[in-house]
């Protein structure tokens, strides 16, 4: 009687269809990618290994992307991060007519006005490379070590909101775990809870 009701559970569990948005798990390689870049050009990430390669999913309308760029956090961060020899790669998965949605002379200049550093910007419309490492929100960091593991995944900090004032209160996940790869370290909180407003994917 008990397998008669199983069953049917099972076949039904084995069909139905996996989230487009899972995410890779940290300790394992991170997924490739060979993606398009706002000034025209294309990034390969295992032409990257041997170094750290951040990935910071944005949407510049994002009132918790605001609050850290417009405190200068976010900017701090990649400054501090290029200092470490660490690519920081931003990424745009919004849609085309979805908020955050632009194109790539738009995207530079929006870093331009707010002074903002990464090594490359992700131009991602079509939501390819945010489903491959199923990035939930802007802002989402995943950060990949110098052997092309997923090293880190999650919130910028601790606290989820909008308020600038509450980032001095945050534990700053991503500025630990940077810290603790360039030390050589185990980086302590690897997987923590991203937050922001949802990726705008088509």
């Amino acid at each position: 009687m008990f397998m008669r009701h199983v069953a049917p559970l099972l076949a039904t569990l084995a069909c139905a269809p996996l989230s487009a948005h899972a995410s890779p798990a940290v300790d394992q390689p991170a997924p490739s990618f060979i993606a398009n870049t706002a000034d025209g050009r294309s990034v390969n990430l295992d032409s990257l290994k041997g170094k750290t390669v951040l990935l910071e999913w944005t949407n510049h309308d994002c009132p918790f992307v605001r609050k850290h760029y417009e405190s200068g956090n976010m900017q701090g961060l990649q400054k501090d991060a290029a200092a470490k020899g660490v690519v920081w790669m931003q990424v745009i998965s919004s849609a085309p007519g979805k908020q955050g949605n632009v194109d790539g002379a738009t995207a530079l200049k929006l870093n331009s006005t707010r002074g903002a550093t990464p090594a490359h910007v992700i131009l991602d419309p079509e939501g390819k490379l945010g489903k491959l490492y199923g990035a939930q929100t802007t802002p989402h960091i995943f950060i990949i070590d110098a052997r092309g593991l997923l090293a880190y995944k999650g919130g910028i900090d601790s606290l989820a909101s909008a308020d600038k004032a509450d980032i001095a209160k945050a534990e700053p996940y991503v500025s630990e775990a940077l810290s603790a790869l360039a030390a050589g370290k185990k980086i302590t909180a690897s997987n923590t809870k991203p937050y922001g407003c949802s990726v705008k994917y088509e």
